[in-house]
């Protein structure tokens, strides 16, 4: 049996065999009509007459199914069917010519371990029989470095089964992966359109077809033959060496994964002849449910800490610098070391006196779940650094038959993976100080004009210091005061304020010397230096340029420096302030430019933040500093802290991104924490191949509490190390990847030009999802489409948020200097679910819910559905409501009745709304009726110059003296002051339980309402429709736009 027949003399003579193909084995015993008894099956290949059959990946019915033997027909023209995705034992599969200039194919060394490709002996795997009832595989391949994931864990994407399920009625595989996003709320369902083979030969590369029902397969056998069940491969990522295979051959023989997707796509082919962009963007993925914390990461090591305190950006490691290099969405992870406790769980708090805290003596890393007792009990071994250490008396507890302490259930420390120490004596440099605030205040004009002061009543006593050179400060020990003691002082010392400067004339700011003093008073305590800025500095050290509207800087290499502090002061006396354990939070307030980029670095470097108010008037801004102020002051906060992160063998923290003074390679330096604070470190592989099977890191935060005591709280995560790119793929977490993302794109953008900054952002995501299509471009027919891993399904359209976000968008023009500054100060503190919500806010219709009877309006999550930010979203007989974290836009439509304005805003708006309206209604009459007549007039002269038929002159006659009238309600521009308030009437209390709700569920910062009608220029187009960000605006790519760009790029040179 050659590959020669006499019986089809038209059969395609063997290709010559490739560098990569195995020698052809001896002749396969399937070529005789008997059966071959099942009890010993052999292993099969897709040209052998009785192997596995897997389901076609083309469903036309007019292909005849294929012959069961290894012998062609004897009559009949050829056939030709798709390649087989499995590869051949029996004869070495063809080989592919290239295409036309493209270079062959070179494989990856990693990829080959000979020159001819073996597979591990089907023998080895239990078979499963077709058509039955799933059944529980459990193997252990060989040369596998990653532990084992318990049985139902759930990883962040799709992943093949363990054990083949065939149905008996419908044994085609899950279609899942192949159709679109289901269409969202509200549109129309459409089906997508796919690409038809009608004739039996294979369809054009990039078609797609669902496969075919059981009763249909053009692969059952004959009669009398006997078919095998596939074997069970492992999932990607767990295979061991031996299951690797040359990417130009098939995947593993018999494995179920290689004709499933494991991969989500998007069909992006356009009709021929057709202007559509060929993608339906209601078909597009979108976070509407908002950030998804990684659940395989919490179900692999149970006895991690909680993803709020410690967020990888992908949690299975790379086991090589060669597999990191391809893993082009960066290594690392996101620390909020004090978030906000899950609801019903508590950090527990471990006082253990007489025996000490026990941590290892080489790396000083601290007792955790993962560390290991051995010789009865006598030592540990330390998870990060594998050191042996004694196991101090006081702590001694017996084994039982499992290696278990005896003690372990009365052990929070080695059962959870955050955990707070009271420290001892020796962690301290001096005793706990007691929490010093300390206010300085901006008494300029502008300052008073604005209503940065609130009212008046007694005047205390001053003293003033005018050599602004030389700064000294009258009774030093008086200045500092007991609130409990001296509460109705300093609250009538707050109320005298504005009457102390309300005659004030001087618009300068001695700012300088001001914060120089405020460190001499508190250099003896430390504490939190609450900063108020109204004006530029002006006078004295540390005055500033006017150097915001400089515009001849954009677009050129200087343009970086307006984003930079101007001088060394601010960043000499913010290191000055970190030495003494002084943390600043400045509060910017200006219709003006202030110089934030100077005035934050105050803020970043001491681990404060940054609030700014722009145009700040306190009868609209009030009520957002009041509670901003009140959760400055009353939200748990950590003093005098320090930070270090310790890694496992192999790995270590190459940079650090955040608000911080990093003191030394690895420690940061933290004046003041609260819950509210994040920071991003990037990792990297000391070793050029890890030889552990897990990486453990340890983030660690030494603080003085509020009550007093010296704490250590302690946060501990395990993360597999794999072999594969693929799993780290399958294994990332979008948040902490854009997390990270965001900080490094804002660092950028302080020694590079804003575009060279979004360039950047765009490079990396086509770079990272070029090379996950080519981990399957040759395995599958990709064509058009766009491939991506389920747990990155979110990666284009946070990567487009970002490039819209203030710190990145645009040009001069697009945002104000200060406003970009105080944006970049604030996201680069943000933590992981703060700033996805930032990125992509949330639009709901709210008018639904406030019609609805009272008895159906107790699911508040059923009704708050997030719409996608597009302009498609808005209906003009609706209301919305548009939330980013840190204000409200309540979009009223055109067509919206007047009864829900009046009940909402009141009856005296609604009279001045009467009359706003008629108002304009009657100048767009006007306008209307004018611009009528002008179009009209230029209709004619036009119609008139190109002499069109006689016919319609008198037509044209007529339509001069005639007016036309456009009957539209117009628009119409809200009051300048209305304030939104709860009144007497059901709709206006369900609407103000909306909002209480979402500023509870997030309570950093206070969402200020903004009202905006529909037609309201520029009011909307400046508070929404600028951040409908899947729309094109301002000359900025849509949603759309945004994922063809990047597929054209990832399409080349794949």
């Amino acid at each position: 049996m050659g590959t020669e027949n006499p019986g089809l003399p038209n059969f395609p003579m063997r290709p010559p065999p490739g560098p990569f193909a195995s020698a052809p084995p001896t002749m396969t015993p399937f070529s005789s009509s008997r059966p071959t008894p099942p009890s010993a099956p052999p292993t099969m290949t897709p040209f052998s007459s009785a192997g596995p059959r897997p389901p076609a990946r083309f469903s036309d019915q007019s292909v005849p199914p294929p012959p069961i033997t290894s012998v062609p027909p004897a009559g009949g023209p050829y056939q030709q069917f798709p390649t087989s995705p499995f590869p051949s034992t029996a004869q070495s599969p063809p080989i592919r010519a290239p295409h036309e200039g493209q270079p062959p194919f070179q494989p990856r060394a990693s990829q080959v371990s000979a020159s001819s490709v073996s597979f591990p002996p089907q023998s080895q795997v239990p078979p499963v029989p077709m058509g039955s009832s799933p059944q529980s595989v459990n193997f252990s391949p060989s040369g596998v470095n990653v532990p084992q994931p318990p049985t139902g864990s759930l990883f962040s994407g799709p992943r093949p089964n363990i054990q083949p399920t065939f149905s008996p009625s419908d044994s085609s595989y899950s279609a899942t992966k192949f159709t679109f996003q289901p269409p969202f709320p509200g549109y129309p369902s459409k089906k997508p359109a796919v690409s038809q083979a009608p004739s039996p030969f294979p369809a054009q590369q990039g078609s797609f077809m669902p496969p075919p029902p059981a009763s249909s397969s053009p692969f059952s056998s004959q009669q009398g033959s006997y078919a095998p069940p596939p074997p069970v491969a492992a999932p990607l990522g767990y295979q061991s060496r031996g299951q690797m295979q040359h990417p130009s051959s098939a995947p593993p023989i018999g494995g179920i994964q290689s004709l499933t997707e494991d991969f989500s796509s998007l069909s992006l082919a356009s009709l021929p002849g057709s202007i559509d962009p060929g993608c339906d963007h209601r078909t597009l993925p979108r976070p509407l449910d908002g950030d998804e914390e990684p659940s395989s990461f919490t179900e692999m090591y149970p006895m991690n800490c909680n993803p709020r305190y410690l967020r990888l950006t992908t949690s299975g490691i790379p086991s090589s610098q060669s597999l990191a290099s391809r893993w082009h969405l960066t290594l690392g992870a996101v620390v909020c070391p004090l978030a906000e406790d899950p609801e019903g769980e508590e950090v527990p708090v471990i006082n253990y006196i007489s025996t000490g805290i026990i941590r290892c003596r080489r790396c000083r890393a601290y007792v955790n779940p993962y560390v290991t007792f051995t010789d009865a009990g006598r030592k540990w071994r330390c998870n990060i650094c594998a050191l042996l250490n004694d196991v101090p008396g006081d702590y001694f507890a017996n084994l039982d038959a499992t290696g278990r302490r005896i003690d372990l259930d009365q052990r929070p420390e080695l059962l959870k993976g955050s955990v707070e120490f009271v420290a001892p004596t020796d962690y301290m440099n001096r005793p706990p100080m007691p929490p010093l605030y300390f206010f300085l205040i901006d008494v300029s004009l502008s300052a008073v004009r604005s209503g940065m002061i609130g009212s008046s009543l007694a005047q205390p006593q001053m003293m003033v210091v005018s050599d602004l050179d030389d700064i000294f400060v009258p009774l030093p020990d008086d200045l500092l005061v007991n609130l409990s003691e001296s509460r109705n002082v300093v609250e009538t010392f707050l109320d005298s304020l504005p009457s102390m400067f309300q005659d004030n004339v001087n618009v300068e700011s001695a700012f300088g010397p001001a914060v120089k003093a405020a460190f001499m008073v508190m250099s003896q305590l430390g504490g939190k230096l609450l900063i108020f800025q109204n004006t530029l500095p002006s006078l004295g050290v540390g005055r500033l340029k006017l150097r915001g509207d400089d515009r001849r800087a954009y677009g050129t290499d200087k343009e970086h420096l307006l984003r930079l502090p101007e001088g060394s002061f601010y960043k000499q006396m913010a290191a000055d302030l970190t030495k003494y354990q002084i943390g600043v939070n400045v509060y910017a307030f200006s219709d003006k430019y202030t110089d934030i980029a100077s005035l934050g670095t105050l803020a970043k470097y001491t681990g404060g933040q940054v609030y700014y108010y722009p145009n700040f008037q306190s009868s609209i801004h009030g009520e957002k500093l009041r509670h901003e102020l009140v959760r400055d002051l009353t939200r748990e906060t950590a003093w005098e802290a320090v930070m270090r992160i310790r890694c496992g063998k192999g790995i270590r923290c190459s940079s650090y991104h955040g608000n911080f003074m990093l003191r030394s390679t690895d420690l940061l330096a933290l004046p003041t924490v609260d819950c509210d604070k994040a920071y991003a470190v990037q990792l990297s592989l000391e070793e050029t191949l890890l030889t552990t099977q897990t990486v453990y890191l340890q983030a660690v935060l030494l603080y003085t509490a509020s009550c007093g005591e010296r704490r250590i709280r302690v946060h501990t995560a395990a993360a597999p190390v794999v072999t594969d790119l693929g799993e780290m793929y399958r294994q990332a977490d979008t948040g902490a990847i854009f997390s990270l993302f965001c900080r490094l794109a804002i660092e950028k953008t302080l020694t590079n030009k804003l575009e060279d900054a979004r360039n950047s952002l765009k490079l990396r995501i086509v770079k990272a999802l070029r090379e996950y299509r080519n981990l399957y471009a040759v395995q599958h027919r990709l064509g058009s489409r766009m491939i991506y891993p389920d747990s990155l399904k979110f990666l284009c359209l946070y990567g487009l948020a970002l490039s819209k976000s203030v710190p990145l968008k645009g040009g001069y023009a697009d945002a104000q200097l200060d406003e970009r500054c105080g944006a970049g100060f604030t996201m680069m503190a943000l933590p992981v679910k703060r700033l996805l919500k930032l990125l992509y806010p949330s639009l709901i219709r709210i008018d639904e819910y406030l019609l609805k009877p009272s008895a159906q309006t107790d699911d508040f999550k059923n009704i708050m559905k997030r719409l996608p930010l597009v302009a498609e979203s808005l209906d003009s007989r609706g209301l919305y409501l548009y939330d980013d974290g840190f204000r409200f836009v309540i979009w009223f439509g055109r067509m919206l009745s007047p009864d829900v304005a009046k009940n909402l805003l009141g009856a005296d708006f609604a009279a001045e709304l009467s009359k706003v309206q008629s108002l304009v209604n009657e100048a767009i009459l006007v306008a209307t009726r004018l611009l009528n007549r002008i179009l009209l007039n230029m209709l004619f002269l036009f119609c008139w110059f190109l002499c069109i038929s006689e016919r319609l002159r008198p037509f044209l006659s007529v339509l001069r003296h005639d007016e036309v009238v456009l009957n539209s309600p117009g628009s119409f521009m809200f009051p300048t002051q209305v304030i939104l308030s709860e009144h007497d009437n059901e709709m206006s209390r369900r609407l103000m339980r909306i909002l209480k709700k979402l500023r509870e569920s997030d309570p950093s910062y206070y969402q200020l309402p903004y009202l905006v009608r529909q037609g309201e220029q520029p009011k909307e187009g400046l508070l929404l429709l600028v951040n409908l960000l899947e729309d094109q605006m301002g000359g900025t790519s849509g949603y759309v736009d945004w994922i063809m760009q990047i597929h054209r790029q990832v399409q080349q040179n794949t």
